[in-house]
């Protein structure tokens, strides 16, 4: 029997497992067995269950903050490597640590590419995830990187919709680029945000660059944090006269006090995938599941197939 022929393995590490049930259960194949030994001081171990000699292991986890989901990945990654596994896949479907991109300020680190090196040294032989912050951090790798568009899930939704007029934005000067690619597609204008801040996740200034009376405006983002950005933008887009103010964002990490923000705001919806468990339930979010985006390309890195047909941006 061929390397190829071999069913690859699937783990997950825990804060995805919900989404990685998800994944195997598309991807046709079960969840492998890891056991995770706890210790007081907060320390824990992961151990493969079974054997993984010779075979591709996909491992399945996003890497959103404390830095113990962090630490289960490379964990993983090691004790995989160490296992002898042949091709160790990291499926990270939301890349964390990725705002730190560059040196926006002296004395301050590169973190995109500290946790690259990372997974590296912990022994990935590929990396598999989708809507990063910064495109180029897929070159702070020396391994092949599969980098997937949430655009290929979230158009089918959008299109449900059967809006008119529809008008798309950019929370910001550097999302500009999605915000395009997203209008290519649907044959509509853009307007951007300029926003200033204070500090991080503090805006003190936001001015409209367009016009969006009486349009149905979509906002789209990589992620949403503290959802000051998105309820402002949406309050101020009302008041420029839009009929309605919808946001796509990829990763709803939504800290602190977002839910609120949200609820409150003049957003319509917020739609999100699931890279990221929802904490709770609200009326304003929907999330749509990036599982099959995932199985199918992991099916195809399997195969040695192509996977540009996945690529609507």
């Amino acid at each position: 029997m061929s390397y190829n022929q071999l069913t690859p393995k699937l783990f997950a590490c825990r804060q995805s497992m919900e989404l990685a049930e998800k994944i195997a259960k598309a991807y046709g194949e079960k969840l492998g067995n890891v056991k995770i030994t706890p210790f007081s001081d907060g320390e824990f171990q992961p151990a493969f269950e079974e054997s993984v000699r010779g075979r591709r292991v996909f491992i399945i986890g996003s890497t959103f903050p404390n830095a113990d989901n962090l630490m289960e990945m490379l964990l993983m990654l090691d004790a995989a490597k160490r296992a002898s596994a042949r091709h160790i896949t990291a499926v990270m479907p939301y890349f964390g640590w990725a705002r730190q991109d560059r040196k926006d300020k002296p004395r301050v680190a590169i973190g995109a590419k500290l946790v690259a090196k990372l997974l590296e040294a912990a022994g990935a032989t590929r990396i598999m995830t989708m809507d990063l912050h910064a495109d180029q951090i897929q070159g702070f790798f020396e391994k092949p990187v599969d980098h997937l568009f949430a655009s290929t899930i979230f158009m089918s939704y959008i299109e449900s919709l059967k809006l008119e007029n529809i008008t798309v934005a950019s929370p910001d000067m550097g999302g500009s680029k999605r915000a395009y690619a997203y209008s290519k597609y649907l044959e509509s204008d853009v307007v951007i945000c300029y926003k200033q801040r204070k500090k991080a996740n503090v805006i003190s200034h936001m001015e409209l660059i367009g016009e969006v009376k009486g349009k149905n405006v979509i906002l789209v983002d990589d992620m949403i944090d503290t959802g000051g950005t998105l309820a402002k933008a949406a309050d101020l887009m009302m008041e420029r006269g839009a009929k309605s103010v919808r946001a796509i964002c990829t990763h709803p990490i939504l800290s602190g006090e977002a839910y609120e923000r949200i609820e409150n705001s003049k957003l319509t919806e917020l739609i999100v995938s699931d890279t990221i468990p929802l904490k709770k339930q609200t009326s304003k979010i929907k999330a749509v599941s990036c599982a099959p985006l995932f199985a199918d390309v992991m099916h195809k890195v399997q195969s040695n197939t192509s996977i540009s047909d996945q690529f609507l941006m």
